[in-house]
Order: structure tokens, then sequence, then C-alpha cells
């Protein structure tokens, strides 16, 4: 003999058709949420997104700023004179152990990178092996080396990757994006990840 569980479902459920006819509940309606168009021309949210002020975290622009936002997944950009703004969906580090947080900058910048894993990720996962550039790589098309050894900006073949907790430590952007920034941030770009 199975009992039936009492859910709340299942009372308002009752309860809804007991009042058919009787009481009409208006329709529940949200509010749209923000989009933004992803690099393939399709509607994403960007609701989750918080916004940044670049004097929140910098004295001065210098040379540029970045700010990579692991709680809402998004990395910002201001270039040296503040005149152009940009965010951009990113992945983030899998863990808490794994993210690292503070200030850094842009030491070195490379077009289609190669990987080797980290004795870390090698010991977690001994299969990893080295990879020189192209598909299958996973810092994708472009790369900026921070001032911490192992963590990078950089692209990634993997789209899935693009709004989740998906890295190792590094923060991942579409190809197109990261391509895009690479050729506006110079070596020396600060950098804070929080």
């Amino acid at each position: 003999m199975t009992r039936k569980h009492l859910t709340r479902r299942l009372v308002l459920g009752g309860l809804a058709s007991g009042l058919t006819g009787v009481l009409a509940a208006p329709a529940l309606h949200a509010a749209p949420a923000p989009t933004v168009l992803a690099p393939t021309g399709t509607r994403r949210n960007a609701s989750s997104f918080t916004m940044q002020d670049w004097r929140d975290h910098f004295d001065t622009l210098d040379q540029g700023a970045i700010v990579a936002d692991t709680g809402s997944r998004a990395l910002h950009y201001w270039n040296a004179d503040g005149s152009d703004y940009r965010i951009y969906p990113t992945s983030v580090p899998m863990t808490e152990e794994l993210t690292k947080r503070g200030y850094t900058k842009v030491v070195r910048k490379r077009v289609g990178p190669d990987w080797t894993p980290t004795p870390s990720m090698v010991e977690r996962n001994p299969e990893l092996k080295y990879m020189p550039p192209g598909p299958d790589n996973p810092l994708g098309t472009h790369a900026m080396y921070l001032s911490w050894p192992a963590y990078l900006i950089h692209g990634t073949h993997d789209t899935r990757k693009i709004g989740r907790r998906s890295s190792d430590g590094c923060i991942g952007l579409y190809n197109e994006k990261i391509e895009e920034l690479y050729a506006l941030v110079p070596i020396g770009t600060q950098v804070r990840i929080i």
C-alpha cells in the first residue's frame, strides 16, 4: 500500500480545482530580464552581471583596468582614459580553493598559446598532457598571462564553459571575445580578481 505525500502543489491544485469558476486569479507575469547579444547573435540573460566602477578597485586607470568578478562571472574592462567600458561573460574557477583573488597585472600575451597542465592538475587527472596550439587546447586562441604563475585570462573552444564554474583557476572568455579584448589590453594593464 503506497501513501501519497502531501505537497504544497497537491494542496494548491486541489483547492484551485474546487474553486474553479468561483475565484479568478490574475496571471503572474515576470518582467523580462535584461539581455545581451552573445557572439553568435543569440539572446542571453545578463541579469546576473553586477555592474562595476573602476574607481571602486583602482586609484587610476593607468594603461587600463580589468575587474574579473567571479561572483557574477563577468570580466569588466576600461581603457586608459575611461571612454571605453566593456563587459564580457566568463568562466570562473570550479572551487573556492582554485580561486585566487586580489591585484595582479597582465605581464605577457600570446596568440595561439600552448598549454601545459600544472602539477596539481596532473595530480587530479594523470591523463592530462601538454597540448600545442589548436582546437583541443583549453586556452583557446589567445591568452593574457598574469603576474601570478599559472593564472591567465584566455579563450576557450568549449563554449559550454562560459557562465559556469568550470576552470582550474583561470578566467575564460569566448574565443571571439578574448580576441577583441586581447587587441585592446596592453601589457601592464592592472587586473583585480574579486
